[in-house]
């Protein structure tokens, strides 16, 4: 009601803020037909498009005083047409302000274009005067509304079972609604009419025959009654802009009954309620306690050291994350112990190895002395370098103290590596070192240069070519305390889908059949197995870098077909002695 209240005084506002309109209402002369067909284009239109804007409107009214203005229907008329209305006097009062009525007449289609009105469905005015100047009368603007789109709970078909809705003027009459539902309305009627300020007077007794008794609050906004032995509650709202009061009749024989079953229904649900809790509760509890009693055996097979790959516990909660990190630790144990045996048993591999070359030692040292000195006698110093260099390998290989050697010890092997394989070319592959001086007491894993070196000689040149082949070791100190080993050969390389194997097969996961697997192929082998042929060396030394230095560390190959391969290693700088 407040929202039509609003959307009605705004349709009036529009109206009378067009100074264009209360010039035409207020003229007094009769204005040339050209400014009359030019107003009813503009203007006219203008105040049309009200009514279509706002749907609920019923009418947009202008009355004028005026004898010389024209009227244009159904919006502009002459204001002696509706003189004899109730509502004239009151608007010709107003002033300044506003007035509501409720009437049941209208003005829309007169048979005749006389006095004689057309009976409407019953509807609300909002009336406003005119004056131009001011104090001087010049017309009354009216705006109307059906009641049934004013108060559509009250007029309209939203009625509720078992309840009415009233609507009281300003003077406390009783304006009625259509259908109208006896029950409730009968037993009030005549109290409503009759007694205009009841809701003012709270010492007011109703007499009427048909109300047993009633009961009041202070500001009589609400009356209980009986009638006929049923009883009834009537609240009253104020509607402060209309000056009129909302009265809402329900019949609380209904609400008693209803009040009663949801009682009722409350009572059974509560209880169901409170089995269905005590049951989940239950449940709850059964499943937290069978979800700690497994994680509690768990960790008694963990404190006896049977490790296994976790254990499985229903839905989540705090349980449920406990057993999920529990899961993560004894899988991180897991793994470190395999580690640890991956890289006790490379060590004891390693010390089975020297202890099996170390058979005989002394007679393979003492067998090289001798050709050595028989290669000096007869003048070959070629040979006798060669022997010294065999026999410097063979010393450094089989001195096996521990898993770490200085970097110039490995350098060192790597002379003598390719001073024996240099026998084998006519053209001798030519050594280049770029390594600082500070950097060669640096702590590395020994053996790990040597198998590049290795897979250079095996893959990068063919015996039957004649090509200077060259090969380059060159160690950085990164920023970050990473040392980064390269070794680049001037062989022929290889293709990207052979790198690709290659790579794939020095990084992959140990499994079983890994470590089993046999280093003949057949002729017609893949590529990838002609990788894992020729990078055995290569994923041993990945393997072990990755056990002792991390998984951060290890080889990283580049090659070029026709133009060579660079193996990168990497691993952190550590010094035994001296240094930076």
């Amino acid at each position: 009601m407040l929202t039509q209240i609003e959307t009605m005084e705004r349709a009036a506002q529009l109206a009378l803020s067009d100074k264009e309109v209360i010039q035409y209402l207020a003229g007094n002369e009769s204005a040339p037909t050209s400014d009359l067909i030019e107003f009813n284009n503009s203007f006219y239109t203008n105040l049309a498009q009200i009514e279509i804007n706002n749907p609920t409107i019923l009418h947009l009214r202008l009355y004028s005083a005026s004898e010389y203005t024209y009227e244009i229907w159904p919006i502009f008329f002459q204001e002696k047409r509706v003189q004899d209305q109730p509502w004239y006097k009151l608007a010709r009062m107003l002033g300044d302000l506003e007035g509501w009525y409720v009437q049941q007449q209208d003005l829309s289609r007169p048979s005749d274009r006389t006095r004689v009105p057309e009976l409407d469905p019953p509807k609300i005015s909002l009336l406003r005067e005119i004056q131009l100047p001011k104090g001087h009368h010049a017309g009354i603007v009216q705006v109307d509304m059906l009641l049934s789109n004013f108060a559509p709970r009250t007029y309209g078909t939203l009625q509720e079972d078992e309840s009415q809705m009233l609507l009281l003027d300003a003077g406390g009459g009783y304006i009625p609604s259509s259908p109208q539902d006896k029950k409730y309305t009968a037993p009030l009627q005549q109290w409503l009419k009759e007694n205009q300020v009841q809701a003012k007077n709270p010492s007011y007794q109703v007499e009427h025959q048909s109300v047993d008794n009633y009961t009041t609050d202070e500001n009589m906004s609400s009356i209980r009654y009986t009638d006929q032995g049923n009883a009834y509650l009537a609240t009253s709202t104020r509607i402060d802009r209309l000056g009129a009061q909302l009265v809402h009749i329900v019949s609380l024989e209904k609400v008693l009954q209803d009040t009663k079953r949801a009682r009722n229904g409350i009572v059974l649900l509560n209880i169901g309620f409170i089995l269905l809790v005590s049951l989940i509760t239950y449940l709850a509890n059964t499943i937290i306690l069978k979800n700690l009693r497994r994680l509690t055996a768990a960790m008694k097979k963990v404190r006896r050291g049977e490790l296994h790959h976790g254990v499985k516990v229903d839905g989540g909660g705090e349980i449920g994350e406990l057993a999920y990190h529990f899961n993560r630790m004894t899988l991180t144990i897991n793994e470190l112990i395999a580690q640890a045996v991956s890289k006790q048993a490379l060590m004891k591999e390693a010390e089975l190895r020297t202890l099996y070359s170390q058979i005989d030692a002394h007679f393979l040292y003492n067998t090289l002395e001798n050709i050595k000195m028989l290669a000096e006698i007869e003048d070959q110093r070629h040979i006798s370098d060669a022997l010294t260099s065999l026999g410097g390998m063979m010393r450094y290989n089989f001195k096996w103290s521990g898993e770490y050697v200085k970097l110039s010890e490995e350098i060192r092997h790597i002379h003598n590596y390719i001073d024996v394989m240099n026998i084998r070319f006519e053209e001798p592959v030519q050594l280049h070192i770029d390594i600082p001086a500070l950097l060669l007491e640096l702590e590395i894993l020994k053996m790990s240069l040597q198998p590049l070196v290795e897979n250079a000689f095996k893959h990068a040149w063919n015996e039957d070519e004649y090509i200077e082949r060259c090969l380059m070791i060159q160690v950085v100190a990164e920023p970050d305390r990473v040392i980064t080993v390269t070794v680049q050969d001037n062989g022929s390389g290889m293709s990207q889908a052979q790198l690709e194997a290659l790579q794939q097969w020095i990084h992959m996961p140990d499994e079983p059949h890994h470590s089993h697997m046999s280093n003949s192929y057949p002729a017609h082998a893949s590529e990838e197995q002609q990788s894992r042929k020729g990078g055995i060396g290569l994923r041993n030394v990945q393997r072990r870098l990755a056990l002792f230095y991390g998984e951060d560390y290890g080889l990283h190959i580049t090659s070029t077909l026709g133009e060579g391969t660079i193996v990168t290693l990497r691993f952190p700088k550590v010094l035994l002695t001296g240094g930076e």
